[in-house]
């Protein structure tokens, strides 16, 4: 986010530095306030989900939903004042998060009468994405989202693998089995294949002749690499972050800039001293 902060320093890079980075007094409270909003945020969406405290105390989780829906509000508009492209923070993931956690509550106003009540669920529901507010102050967390942007494509080869082999295996036991055993359809076959490779086992169908056992128990096997495979992939894509982290883990205290070697004693950007 250091790309993103005002070059001069007047009043938004002082904003800047409170809002991205808790490394200063005002930042730290910031960032403590702004994670009990969220917690007690998300807690008022789940209990206005029970039937039992919206009856008894709906007036005041109504409030609350108003309350913080207008301080993330504020929040999310510092947050564009703030930096020099407000435009590139809005489609990013933590902003699309930001308009998520606000944007329901709003629309629920134009939203009134019966006809409308399975969007109005909707969107309350919508409103739980304010958790996701909580990885901003995680970095193992950000380190997760990153490794997954990195490694997105091999993960993609894999499950497009794990998908022609379900729909050769489902197809494979639709003709085995068939439709006197429970297999009425190749969609049944795929569907009884998911199942087993992922070790779920609901048993609402199951293979009857020895044959359609003896696949059914090679597929068992074969679904523990869905598990092993991609955490080796997401494993691996960390430790890799880690090392170049350890590398580039300087920060500028005057611009924020992040990516300078142990070794560097300025600033290339601003010039100070680190």
């Amino acid at each position: 986010m250091a790309e993103h902060a005002p070059l001069t320093d007047n009043w938004r890079f002082k904003l800047f530095k409170i809002i991205y980075h808790s490394d200063t007094k005002l930042g730290k409270w910031f960032d403590i306030l702004l994670i009990l909003f969220i917690i007690i945020s998300v807690l008022t969406v789940v209990l206005d989900s029970v039937q039992d405290f919206h009856g008894k105390f709906g007036d005041v989780l109504y409030f609350l939903e108003w309350f913080f829906t207008i301080a993330f509000t504020f929040e999310f508009i510092l947050r564009l004042i703030s930096i020099q492209h407000p435009l590139r923070y809005t489609l990013s993931f933590f902003g699309i998060v930001d308009i998520l956690s606000i944007l329901p509550t709003y629309l629920s106003l134009f939203l009134v009468g019966t006809q409308h009540l399975l969007v109005i669920r909707i969107l309350r529901i919508l409103r739980i994405f304010r958790i996701l507010k909580l990885i901003k102050y995680t970095h193992q967390a950000e380190m997760l989202i990153i490794a997954l942007k990195n490694s997105w494509h091999k993960i993609f080869v894999f499950f497009f693998f794990v998908l022609t082999v379900l729909v050769i295996f489902g197809s494979l036991m639709y003709l085995i089995e068939g439709p006197a055993n429970g297999f009425e359809s190749i969609p049944h076959g795929i569907y009884w294949a998911i199942v087993t490779m992922t070790t779920v086992g609901y048993g609402d169908i199951a293979p009857h002749t020895v044959l359609g056992r003896t696949v059914a128990s090679f597929i068992m096997l074969t679904g523990f690499s869905i598990i092993a495979i991609p955490t080796g992939i997401f494993a691996s894509e960390i430790d890799k972050m880690k090392r170049e982290t350890r590398k580039l883990k300087r920060i500028c205290k005057t611009c924020g800039l992040r990516g300078h070697t142990k070794n560097a004693i300025y600033c290339r950007r601003c010039g100070h001293e680190l």
